[in-house]
């Protein structure tokens, strides 16, 4: 009798979790309804140029153009004259070169100078299968600032990888392209609010950062 009682408490759990779940909406099915939170907020940032690196990643011929990332287009002036205004303060600049792309291929505004740290054959994520974070330490950087293109790729993975490795993350939105600018706002919006991520990181602009 007992044993009977437990084979029908085994069938009626196995037959509970083959029924359909009534309210198992995802979120892809949801996705329809969703209203977007408020935007992060920017924060002024100032930097130690002897502790921190200016990582400007991926922004090459294939992918920084008016036919697949426009934006990436629209943000290159800004990342130059940010770029220039950091070499002139002795900022550590590290540049990054996706696949079988090389230096060549990065777009000339931003090319490297003689004597910058270029990595080539990356992917997303810049501390995989590179030195990165050796080369960071050994100059005594504890601060980057990652921009680049895809903002979802290079700069959301680079960036995250950074805060969890424990360096501080200065991260100006207005340095990191995609393809959409949904991809742009998710990016802000995970470093704004992802746990591990969001501590050490500070979402700025340009603009409002101080050497």
């Amino acid at each position: 009798m007992k044993m009977n009682f437990v084979w029908a408490g085994i069938f009626g759990l196995a037959t509970i979790a083959n029924l359909p779940a009534a309210n198992a909406a995802t979120i892809i099915d949801e996705w329809a309804s969703i209203k977007p939170e408020a935007a992060p907020e920017l924060k002024p940032a100032t930097i130690d140029p002897k502790t921190t690196a200016l990582i400007v990643m991926d922004v090459v011929k294939g992918s920084c153009n008016a036919e697949r990332r426009p934006r990436c287009v629209a943000s290159v002036p800004v990342i130059e004259k940010f770029l220039n205004d950091a070499r002139g303060k002795g900022v550590t600049i590290i540049h990054t070169v996706a696949g079988s792309g090389g230096v060549a291929d990065i777009l000339p505004p931003l090319a490297p100078k003689e004597g910058e740290t270029v990595l080539t054959g990356t992917v997303a994520n810049k501390f995989v299968r590179t030195d990165l974070e050796k080369i960071l330490k050994d100059k005594g950087v504890t601060t980057v600032i990652p921009v680049g293109t895809s903002a979802q790729g290079a700069v959301l993975y680079t960036g995250s990888e950074a805060a969890f490795r424990q360096f501080k993350v200065v991260l100006p939105v207005d340095g990191a392209s995609s393809e959409s600018m949904f991809a742009e706002a998710a990016v802000a919006w995970l470093f704004a609010k992802a746990p591990g991520v969001s501590a050490q990181t500070t979402l700025t602009r340009f603009d409002m950062i101080k050497f």
